[in-house]
């Protein structure tokens, strides 16, 4: 057994880290996270970790995906190198997760070098949510908790069950993400059917499935320019869905996403979770609802550190 359990954060969401301290009842441990004056980080870890269940908190998520992925690996080195009795990387948002394999030639699988970045490092246990890919398990060589947010996502849909709803996939490839909360909302499925010409443009085509006169709810792992989203939205509107609200883990949000989120009349609800802090696009996109995933996080922590089972969390 471990000494004591302790979590440490860098600078990509603090926040999210307080709130899973706040629902474990603990205190952060306390890092210095800054840089020299050539740009270079520096990290210090505060406290003693002897012996201890470290827990890094630290997605690698935008604005500064480098900067946190470099960050995370240097709290790693800097907690195995202070002789921790176990370090767990708990990544809501994994970076890189895209490139998960070669699509051309002369291309880097780069989902699988970051995690030999995390594993030599000095990760022993990975925890994350909603990896754009399931198969970025198997990169590592240690345990890897692949969370998923539908429970999160549940409780906000929940109130939407009184309507005529249809749960649809945005793509072939969402179509298990999307059965599951179907399944779960006892909700009929629909997928858009997506041609992708290159990355970060799509062309959404046709709708398989029945959305007419109902409430489409479009799920997703990630929102990232929101091309294909307002693409799909206005394809479903074409198809007769009633209103369109849609619902993914990561809200990435980068480029143009806000603006044309705002521009899609489609679309009347956006909910995304905390994995990714947002800044000041909460304030510039009254259409975002965000929920925490603080406590499926806090009790992760909680099942890991004291032996009990994650599965349990995975419904």
């Amino acid at each position: 057994m471990f000494s004591d359990m302790k979590i440490v954060t860098g600078s990509s969401n603090p926040e999210l880290a307080k709130a899973i301290c706040n629902h474990l009842g603990c205190q952060l441990t306390p890092t210095l996270a800054t840089t020299f004056s050539d740009g270079e980080l520096r990290i210090e870890i505060g406290d003693n970790v002897r012996g201890d269940d470290v827990f890094v908190v630290q997605p690698t998520c935008p604005p500064s995906i480098n900067r946190n992925l470099i960050q995370l690996c240097l709290m790693l080195d800097a907690l195995k190198r202070a002789s921790a009795g176990r370090i767990t990387a708990v990544m809501p948002y994994y970076g890189y997760a895209r490139q998960d394999r070669k699509v051309s030639p002369r291309a880097p699988i780069s989902a699988k070098m970051v995690a030999d970045f995390i594993s030599v490092a000095g990760a022993d246990r990975v925890v994350t949510i909603d990896l754009h890919a399931g198969q970025i398990q198997g990169f590592f060589n240690c345990p890897v908790d692949n969370l998923f947010a539908v429970p999160v996502m549940l409780e906000k849909l929940r109130e939407l069950q009184n309507e005529d709803i249809v749960i649809v996939s945005p793509d072939a490839g969402g179509v298990e993400r999307a059965r599951a909360y179907a399944k779960r909302l006892n909700a009929p499925l629909a997928i858009i059917d997506k041609r992708r010409d290159r990355p970060n443009q799509a062309q959404a085509m046709h709708v398989i499935g029945d959305v007419k006169d109902r409430v489409a709810i479009v799920v997703d792992d990630m929102i990232d320019t929101a091309g294909t989203l307002c693409a799909g939205a206005e394809v479903l509107l074409a198809f007769g869905a009633r209103r369109i609200v849609a619902c993914a883990t990561h809200p990435v949000l980068s480029g143009p996403a806000i603006e044309r989120i705002n521009d899609a009349t489609a679309l009347s609800e956006v909910i995304v979770t905390d994995t990714i802090p947002l800044g000041d696009k909460l304030e510039r996109c009254p259409k975002l609802k965000v929920i925490t995933v603080a406590a499926l996080l806090g009790k992760t922590i909680h099942n890991i550190h004291t032996g009990s089972s994650v599965s349990v969390l995975f419904v």
